[in-house]
């Protein structure tokens, strides 16, 4: 269950979370991203949410979304199919109460997943200003013959930083991290409240169907899909999002393409056209198959890891 419910969320970090050998790593990295939010939220003089106590909620979350498919698995080997399916419902019975509470007590708005996005560390490590102190040497150089302005070696940003333009645009402003901590969440309005609210209740309401109607059947199937699209719905009316509110509900109407690889419409309607696609590619493409036929052999443990529900 958790580990479709990380792939629902589109992240690829969260995918990467869930493998029980990078699991360490990956917690580790949500417990010093809450370091540098909480030294960040301090310096910038804002609150995202409430205190203290939704920075531990934020933080048990994300770490519980990490932790989510061990436990599974662990269940699984331990307790059999009883012992998984009991611990799959625990968990995102905790997981909906979380955000829940962070939702209704907080004002938390829109919640992304994971709940604490991994911050740039290069970003945090250099100091307002381009990251170098009064004293250093130019930013920038003033050609003598054009006029032209032109960064120093010494100054020139990383490339997935740099923004093209001229040196002096970019001295004076906030950096963009600081920027997003600056933004309080959109307060949210009773139907707003209500479609993330269904968004929140989904996976429970999977659980229920699927303990009332079977892994086969296609009411869960369904009864997601319809939650999904009116909450995505509801929420598309809202005006005066922030920019990563936006990008959320963005991410939310591309996770509906993973209904198509979600059983039974997988097993009875995708499965052959994708494995007749890449198997086309394979033979017709030079080089092609070095990736396709690998990813034929592996999809159906994918699809039965990833896919066989969410939440």
């Amino acid at each position: 269950m958790g580990s479709s419910a990380q792939l629902e969320t589109g992240h690829s970090w969260s995918l990467r979370s869930n493998h029980p050998f990078l699991l360490q790593p990956s917690t580790w990295v949500v417990l010093g991203s809450v370091e540098l939010w909480r030294c960040t939220w301090r310096q910038a003089g804002c609150h995202i949410v409430h205190g203290r106590l939704s920075t531990k909620l934020l933080t048990w979350l994300s770490v519980l979304e990490c932790v989510e498919v061990f436990m599974e698995m662990g269940a699984a080997k331990v307790w059999g199919e009883v012992g998984r399916w009991l611990v799959i419902a625990l968990i995102q019975l905790a997981k909906a109460v979380l955000r829940m509470f962070l939702l209704i007590w907080f004002k938390a708005g829109l919640q992304t997943s994971p709940p604490i996005v991994p911050l740039d560390r290069e970003a945090q490590a250099q100091p307002p200003g381009g990251g170098h102190s009064p004293g250093s040497q130019e930013q920038s150089y003033v050609g003598k013959r054009s006029n032209r302005v032109v960064r120093t070696l010494q100054n020139t940003p990383s490339l997935h930083s740099r923004h093209w333009g001229a040196p002096q645009q970019q001295e004076g402003r906030p950096r963009p991290h600081q920027e997003e901590l600056s933004i309080t969440p959109t307060p949210l309005g009773l139907q707003e409240t209500i479609a993330e609210s269904l968004y929140i209740a989904r996976p429970l309401l999977h659980l229920l169907s699927l303990g009332l109607w079977g892994q086969r059947s296609w009411t869960p199937w369904f009864l997601s899909g319809v939650v999904d699209v009116t909450s995505l719905s509801l929420l598309s009316d809202r005006r005066g999002l922030t920019r990563r509110e936006r990008l959320e509900l963005r991410h939310r109407t591309i996770l509906l393409l993973y209904y198509l690889l979600r059983s039974p419409f997988y097993d009875r309607f995708s499965e052959a056209r994708i494995l007749f696609l890449l198997q086309l590619l394979a033979d017709h493409v030079p080089g092609i198959g070095l990736v396709t036929k690998p990813l034929m052999d592996y999809l159906p443990t994918w699809q039965k890891i990833y896919f066989y529900n969410w939440g």
